[in-house]
């Protein structure tokens, strides 16, 4: 069983949909998709067509301190066949079959930009597109780096570049990194770590 996301149904006693049956009707190497027959809190029923996906990991690797005004991250640029295009990107990937996500950051530091960290600590964690997918990301900041030579999977066309957090964080307001989870992470790691110029 897979280390799911804390319950976020404490303030909404009862307000909750019940699955009737469940079908599978996709199963791929990356996810599955399944039509759940669901009924409603009002008493209603439908069909809700429902990816589910293992979860994921993604860690943002910092060079220096990250409170320092010239701290440091490493981030990938990847082409994503979806967007058809490359993207900025912090290194992160599915979780294997119960595998701690912080295993899963650590791997994937090591595949994706070839580090290994002293230190690899929680910065949270976001449901992607909860309206269609069940997939949950739990972010991590790497510190404390010893970089070796990435070893990307076959299907990864991956180049490594290190910028300023602050640097990176104007990237997110001037459209130049657009990933989701990239975004966030660096955003939650500004928001820790109160760096200059982080609101």
């Amino acid at each position: 069983m897979r280390e799911g996301p804390p319950d976020g149904s404490a303030g909404a006693p009862g307000i909750r949909a019940s699955t009737v049956a469940s079908r599978r009707v996709y199963s791929g190497r990356v996810l599955s998709l399944d039509v759940d027959e669901v009924r409603f809190p009002d008493g209603s029923a439908g069909s809700l067509e429902l990816i589910r996906h293992p979860g994921a990991a993604a860690v943002v690797p910092v060079i220096g301190d990250p409170r320092a005004a010239d701290a440091e991250v490493l981030l990938i640029r990847q082409f994503r066949y979806a967007a058809d295009r490359f993207l900025y990107e912090v290194p992160a990937g599915r979780l294997e079959p119960g595998e701690p996500p912080v295993d899963c950051a650590r791997r994937e530091l090591l595949e994706e930009a070839g580090c290994t960290a002293a230190a690899i600590e929680p910065l949270g964690g976001f449901y992607t597109t909860p309206g269609f997918i069940d997939e949950y990301i739990h972010a991590f900041v790497a510190t404390g780096l010893t970089r070796g030579a990435p070893a990307p999977e076959r299907d990864e066309f991956i180049t490594i570049e290190a910028h300023p957090l602050r640097r990176a964080l104007a990237m997110i307001d001037r459209g130049e990194i657009v990933d989701g989870k990239t975004m966030i992470a660096l955003l939650l790691l500004g928001r820790r770590e109160h760096a200059p110029g982080v609101g």
